[in-house]
């Protein structure tokens, strides 16, 4: 395996400073401030055996997702990624080859959001690896007395009564995709869920999610979008999180749930019970689409613009109940939950 410090030069190649910046090389990595913006932090971490298995995704493809998942963090407030972090504890198992396309896949997210890479740290590992994170946006800072300023971060904690809820694009097509991979390594009934085109783009869809940079940042440049987060544990969870922050109940119709061509195809394949669309779309996660409440002009407005999303439900009012309605079923949802 290559050394710990070849490992960082290869990885400091692959990643050049912006002007103006100190990055990889120093103790810490130094970023110029602006009086008029607010720094977005992000930290994630993936532990194999837990977010991925090491048989079934290919070394760039966990760069990538690795990257992502923190990239639509900064996206759920609004923001603009500016640098990002990488540490990971590696087992010595991992040849270099292994290490250099992970890193390639990393560089692939970073590059198509303009996110440089300024630094981490490496350690090795008993056995398993785990990569942790660290992503730096901005917003536009609301100053003290002043009109509302476009551009300043979202928070969970603003949902108001009248508020639309919305969605930026399908759920469930990464719980889909990841239980199709588990299929294909053998831990769930592989002959009930068979191969297909729509399974192939599903786990792809897991693998390598798109953080919505650009729609967080037309919703933050509209005064009238209100609460907002990115989908990681699904809307059973995200949407009650919203709730709890904003001290509000709501009400979502799940015949209203945007679902792919894929899902619902993967779906009617399967001769099992385990494989229905809203239990994947409301219960999943890691869609990393982004969850918004608007008041009904701004999402005329937002419409307009020619902006993709789907309104789903409505906040009903404020409640320290913090209650989820579910319209056009009997079921509930709550989403996922690690612990």
């Amino acid at each position: 395996m290559l050394g710990e410090f070849n490992l960082i030069d290869e990885i400091k190649k692959r990643f050049p400073t912006p002007d103006g910046v100190t990055g990889i090389g120093d103790d810490c990595a130094i970023l110029p401030q602006h009086s008029d913006r607010e720094t977005l932090v992000s930290t994630d971490m993936l532990m194999e055996g837990v977010h991925f298995l090491m048989d079934d995704v290919s070394p760039y493809d966990l760069g990538w997702k690795s990257a992502a998942v923190n990239v639509s963090d900064i996206a759920g407030m609004g923001g603009r990624p500016e640098g990002c972090f990488l540490s990971f504890a590696l087992p010595k198992t991992l040849n270099d080859n292994w290490l250099l396309q992970f890193i390639d896949g990393f560089k692939a997210l970073c590059d198509r959001f303009a996110c440089p890479l300024l630094g981490g740290d490496t350690t090795s590992s008993l056995d398993r690896l785990c990569i942790s994170v660290t992503v730096l946006g901005s917003s536009v800072k609301q100053l003290p007395g002043q009109a509302w300023t476009p551009g300043s971060a979202r928070r969970r904690s603003d949902a108001r009564s009248g508020d639309l809820i919305c969605v930026t694009g399908n759920l469930g097509d990464s719980a889909a995709g990841l239980k199709a991979v588990l299929d294909s390594a053998g831990n769930s009934s592989a002959s009930n869920c068979p191969s297909s085109s729509a399974a192939a783009i599903l786990r792809e869809r897991h693998y390598r999610p798109i953080p919505q940079v650009e729609a967080g940042l037309v919703l933050s440049a509209t005064p009238e979008v209100h609460a907002m987060m990115d989908i990681s544990d699904g809307i059973g969870s995200d949407l009650r999180h919203i709730l709890k922050a904003s001290e509000v109940s709501a009400e979502v119709d799940v015949n209203s749930i945007p679902l792919s061509k894929e899902l619902i195809q993967f779906c009617s394949e399967q001769s099992t019970d385990d494989c229905d669309p809203l239990t994947f779309a409301l219960d999943g996660g890691e869609d990393y689409q982004l969850l918004f409440t608007a008041t009904p002009a701004a999402v005329e407005a937002l419409k307009a613009k020619g902006l993709r999303f789907y309104v789903i439900g409505r906040i009903t009012g404020a409640s320290s109940a913090c209650q989820l309605t579910w319209l056009n079923t009997d079921r509930d949802f709550h989403g996922f939950t690690h612990f």
